[in-house]
């Protein structure tokens, strides 16, 4: 770990260095972040790759979209109780004004996207300054490392809350990634009958089980259980959508995460209606999921540590990037210290 004041900085993609950080002063409305950890997803590897849509990156970009700190500073019109507290904050930075943003889907925002680690500074820094209507607060005892998942976790909170399960529901969740697991553990305050999770390898049993699941199967699309009142596919790969569609009973739901692999398989829309499917998609989390994330964790239902295999400095970005792209069976999240 780094003692300097540091930033990493994609000056396009493949090409990066770390540099001297000179804080931002918050303007009005704004509040300054030292950054406690800063995560890394396929997002990050994607923008540092080239693989990133280039209508959505703003180079020269310093990443990170998931995080966790402390306010040190605030601008004019921002509570000066903010100073001192342990917060998290959403990436997207919504309007408040457009007609998606006032129904709550603010990750729907008209207003033109704009995020924090991609089109604006990010987390990979010593700090991060951000609009104070993003941050959402902690308690004082919180655990700013394990708070550092809470971005996947809003992500999974965005797909439960798109699921409605009900108590004593037979619940199934298809992928053993941080988005699939977080999402069993916020399913399991439902009081599910049972809540299975199906992975690519028998590997992942465990791990699913310390995250609540009741059963745990690899996936195959030509066999396996059926009758689920609720699906969700946490993986989108090829043949998954179609995979969880399989799973369910007439009339249950089926929400899926994230972009379909390329290739994927179509869903037969005959096949939706006869059996009166309602299917759901999510991709990013509104404010009202990170809410409903930030809650469970400061309630103690939402324990993402578990997760992390692997925390590094900031001058160690370019093993970071190795290590998230190896997807070796003892890699789960990365987190990076300033």
């Amino acid at each position: 770990m780094s003692p300097r004041k540091q930033a990493v900085v994609l000056q396009a993609p493949g090409a990066f260095r770390l540099v001297d950080h000179t804080p931002r002063p918050p303007g009005p409305g704004e509040a300054q972040i030292q950054v406690h950890a800063v995560g890394l997803c396929g997002r990050d590897r994607a923008v540092h790759l080239g693989d990133h849509p280039p209508e959505n990156v703003r180079f020269p970009i310093t990443p990170g979209h998931e995080w966790s700190g402390t306010v040190t500073a605030v601008g004019a019109g921002t509570s000066a109780s903010l100073i001192g507290r342990k917060v998290v904050g959403e990436g997207l930075r919504n309007c408040e004004t457009c007609d998606r943003c006032r129904e709550g889907e603010t990750h729907l925002c008209r207003g033109g996207y704009e995020e924090t680690g991609f089109t604006h500074p990010g987390a990979m820094a010593t700090t991060v300054t951000l609009p104070a209507r993003l941050l959402h607060t902690l308690p004082p005892d919180a655990d700013l490392t394990a708070a550092a998942l809470l971005e996947p976790a809003a992500c999974a909170a965005a797909a439960v809350l798109k699921a409605r399960p009900l108590p004593g529901s037979r619940v199934a969740v298809i992928g053993t990634g941080a988005v699939a697991l977080l999402a069993v553990q916020l399913l399991g305050t439902s009081s599910p009958r049972e809540l299975l999770v199906l992975g690519s390898s028998p590997d992942h049993a465990g791990l699913s089980h310390r995250f609540g699941a009741t059963a745990y199967g690899t996936w195959d699309r030509d066999a396996g259980p059926s009758d689920f009142d609720v699906v969700i596919d946490a993986v989108s790969a090829v043949s998954t959508a179609r995979t969880a569609m399989s799973l369910l009973r007439p009339g249950g739901r089926l929400v899926l995460t994230g972009i379909p692999a390329r290739g994927a398989e179509s869903l037969d829309p005959v096949h939706i209606i006869q059996r009166q499917l309602s299917i759901g998609t999510v991709l990013g989390a509104s404010a009202s999921a990170w809410t409903y994330a930030v809650r469970a964790f400061s309630t103690g239902q939402l324990t993402p540590l578990a997760l992390l295999t692997h925390e590094l400095g900031l001058d160690e970005f370019a093993r970071a990037m190795e290590v998230i792209g190896s997807s070796g069976p003892g890699v789960g999240k990365v987190l990076l210290r300033p």
